[in-house]
C-alpha cells in the first residue's frame, strides 16, 4: 500500500519505513516529522543479514524511505493515540502499521486482513532492535556533545581548567573509539577494531564514578547551614562546581554511547544469536546510569531548594544575599535540567523566585526573625550589627526598606 507506513519501536525510539511521501505525510499528521531523521534503509539489511532467508523482504525494504524517531513522552503518546504499538516475539520490540485511507483520519492496519508487513519477520525485527539501540545512543551522544559546549560557556576560567584536566584523562579513550569506528566503517576485521576499544570502558567508568562522588559531596556543602552568608558563599561555589562535574559526565556518557555502538556492532558480527540479549543488557545498563544520576542530582537540588527556602525566610535583613542564593539555585537547576534532557529525564521543577521585600515585611514571622537577629548581633557587640538595631526598628515601624 502506497499510503501505509510501518514502525518498529523499543520505547526509546522508532524506525519508520514506507514510501517517502507516505512517511512524510503521516508523520506530519502526527506532528512528528520535525523530530525524525532519515537513514539508509540498507542498514536494516546489514543489521538482519545473519539468520533467516529474508533477502526478498529486505529488497522491498531497501526500496522504501526510512527514518529514525527519538521518542519523548509526548511523541510516544501520539503513536499510542494513533492506534498503538503491538508487542512482537522479540523482547522489548513493538510493531505498528499505519495507513492513511482518507484526508481526515489515520487508520491502524495491524489487525486488518491483507495488510502486508515488510518488517514483522523475527530476523528483521531483531536487527531493527539492534539498530534502535545504536540510534538511541548516537542521538544521545550528539546531544551530550552539544551540551558540553553550552556548559563550557558557563564555566569560569578556574573550573574550565579543572574540567580540561579531567577530560584529558579520557583523551586516549576518545581517540581509540574514533579509530575503531573508522576501521569498522571501512569494512575492517571486527576483532581488530574491537581490540582498539576493549580497554576504554574501565577508564570511562573510573572518571564517571569520580564525578558522581564529587556531585554527592556538593550536596553536603549546604546541608545543615542556616546562615544566609554561609549559604550565599556555598551556593555560588556549587553553581560552578556542579556545571564542571556535569561537563565531565557529559563527556563520559558521550564516549560510553560511542563505545556501546561499537560493542553492538561487534556482537552482531561475531555472535548474532546473542544480539537481542546484549541489546537488552545495554538498555538496562543505560537505565541504571540514568537512575544513578537522577538520585544524586535530586538530592543536590533538594538541598539547594532548602537553602532557597531559608533565604526567602530572611529577606528583611538579607535581601541581597537571598537574591544571590536564589540566582545560584536556579542557575544550578537549569544546568541540571539541561544535562537530564539527553538522558530522557524530564524536569518537574519550577524556578524559585525571591519573596518581594514589602511582602516579607507584612509577614510577622519575617519581622520577628529580623528583630531577633539584629538584637542578637547587637548583644555580642558587633558594631555593624549594633548599628542595624535602630535601622531595623525604623523600617519595622515605617515600612521603608533600609538603604544598607
Amino acid at each position: 500500500m502506497a499510503d501505509q507506513i510501518e514502525l518498529v519501536s523499543d520505547d526509546e525510539g522508532a524506525i519508520v519505513v514506507g514510501e517517502r511521501a507516505a512517511v512524510e505525510r503521516i508523520l506530519t499528521r502526527l506532528g512528528l516529522l520535525a523530530q525524525a531523521k532519515p537513514f539508509d534503509p540498507d542498514k536494516l539489511h546489514t543489521a538482519a543479514s545473519a539468520g533467516a532467508e529474508i533477502a526478498s523482504t529486505l529488497s522491498h525494504v531497501a526500496e522504501q524511505s526510512a527514518m529514525y524517531l527519538k521518542l519523548t513522552p509526548e511523541s510516544a503518546k501520539r503513536l499510542k493515540d494513533a492506534g498503538g504499538l503491538m508487542p512482537t516475539k522479540i523482547k522489548g520490540i513493538s510493531h505498528m502499521m499505519l495507513g492513511e485511507p482518507g484526508k481526515q483520519s489515520l487508520k491502524w492496519l495491524q489487525a486488518e486482513d491483507g495488510a502486508v508487513s515488510l518488517l514483522s519477520n523475527p530476523a528483521v525485527l531483531s536487527g531493527a532492535g539492534g539498530l534502535l539501540s545504536q540510534f538511541a545512543q548516537q542521538a544521545e551522544a550528539q546531544e551530550l556533545k552539544e551540551l558540553l559546549v553550552r556548559i563550557g560557556e558557563k564555566l569560569d576560567d578556574v573550573r574550565r581548567a579543572q574540567r580540561d584536566n579531567v577530560l584529558a584523562r579520557m583523551k586516549g579513550a576518545g581517540a581509540s573509539i574514533v579509530e575503531a569506528e573508522t576501521i569498522r566503517d571501512h569494512g575492517g576485521d571486527p576483532k581488530t577494531w574491537w581490540d582498539k576499544v576493549n580497554g576504554v570502558s574501565e577508564t570511562l567508568f573510573t572518571v564517571q564514578e569520580d564525578a558522581l562522588l564529587a556531585l554527592r559531596a556538593l550536596a553536603d556543602k549546604v546541608e545543615g547551614k542556616s546562615s544566609t552568608g554561609d549559604l550565599k558563599k556555598a551556593t555560588k561555589q556549587i553553581e560552578q562546581d556542579v556545571a564542571m562535574q556535569l561537563a565531565v559526565l557529559a563527556r563520559c556518557f558521550e564516549l560510553q554511547d560511542g563505545f556501546r555502538v561499537i560493542e553492538l556492532d561487534y556482537v552482531r558480527a561475531t555472535a548474532p544469536d546473542h544480539l537481542d540479549g546484549h541489546r537488552l543488557g545495554v538498555a538496562d545498563a543505560r537505565a541504571s546510569r540514568r537512575a544513578s544520576v537522577l538520585e544524586i542530582t535530586s538530592r543536590l537540588m533538594t538541598q539547594m531548594d532548602s537553602a532557597g527556602g531559608i533565604a526567602n525566610e530572611n529577606i528583611l535583613l538579607h535581601a541581597r544575599a537571598a537574591q544571590s542564593i536564589v540566582n545560584s539555585l536556579n542557575a544550578t537547576a537549569s544546568v541540571v535540567d539541561d544535562f537530564h534532557s539527553p538522558l530522557g529525564i524530564d524536569s518537574t521543577r519550577d524556578s524559585l523566585s525571591v519573596t518581594p521585600w514589602r511582602e516579607a515585611l507584612k509577614d510577622p514571622q519575617q519581622r520577628n526573625r529580623a528583630g531577633k537577629e539584629a538584637a542578637q548581633n547587637a548583644a555580642i557587640g558587633l558594631a555593624v550589627a549594633g548599628a542595624a538595631v535602630p535601622v531595623v526598628i525604623s523600617f519595622l515601624k515605617s515600612g521603608s526598606k533600609p538603604s544598607a
